[in-house]
């Protein structure tokens, strides 16, 4: 299973290299959202600053929702479906490397906006160590919830409205969890935030367990 999963994500990733798509289109979106963030709350900076761990995981989640529909769009054609329902890869496998390929970009997208945050809300990130223990689960989570939403809705015609109706609302468990111990990082009591940092770890192995679980059943029925 693991040896599938390197191949498709391997696959996934080499796609998005040649293609820029992350680099060119979801990474500037995601800093855009930002900085109209930035132009609604700038008035009172002191709210900005206090909604910094909420703007960041929100705007990660938009980001989430266009490379979950870049990363099915690809195998949309005729006949791409029927393809990998007849390979030898695991579902499993498959699951667990398109939720790699998507975990890897998006932790380059939060990368990205952690250093929009630092110069447009002038975030401090002390506890920086708590943020990462933070992005770390919370991205693969995310990563894991829109791989098995993803192949819920690609096989259907209107995909581009219904995935976040099928996605947004499981991450908000996530949202919550990753907003609570940003602030806790940002505020320099990242003692508070480690619980909640744990709880990320606990919804990831669930949403990746599901999709092991789930993935081939809901490729053969999409």
């Amino acid at each position: 299973m693991l040896r599938d999963a390197m191949l498709v994500a391997g696959k996934d990733l080499r796609v998005e290299a040649r293609t820029r798509v992350g680099l060119g289109q979801v990474a500037p979106f995601a800093v855009l959202v930002l900085v109209l963030f930035g132009f609604a709350l700038d008035p009172d900076r002191g709210i900005l600053e206090a909604a910094t761990p909420g703007l960041f995981w929100i705007t990660v989640l938009f980001a989430s929702v266009l490379g979950v529909q870049r990363a099915y769009a690809v195998e949309s054609g005729a006949g791409v479906r029927d393809a990998l329902r007849l390979t030898s890869l695991s579902p499993g496998g498959m699951f667990l490397g398109k939720a790699l390929a998507l975990a890897v970009q998006l932790l380059a997208v939060e990368l990205v906006l952690g250093v929009g945050v630092i110069v447009l809300y002038g975030a401090d990130p002390a506890g920086w160590i708590l943020l990462v223990g933070t992005a770390l689960p919370a991205t693969a989570g995310i990563a894991a919830a829109g791989s098995l939403s993803g192949v819920l809705a690609v096989g259907l015609r209107v995909r581009e409205t219904l995935l976040p109706l099928l996605l947004l609302p499981v991450l908000a468990p996530v949202l919550l969890a990753a907003t609570r111990a940003f602030e806790a990082a940002l505020d320099g009591s990242p003692a508070d935030g480690w619980p909640w940092a744990g709880l990320l770890a606990l919804f990831a192995v669930v949403y990746v367990g599901c999709g092991i679980g789930l993935y081939g059943t809901v490729l053969e029925e999409s």
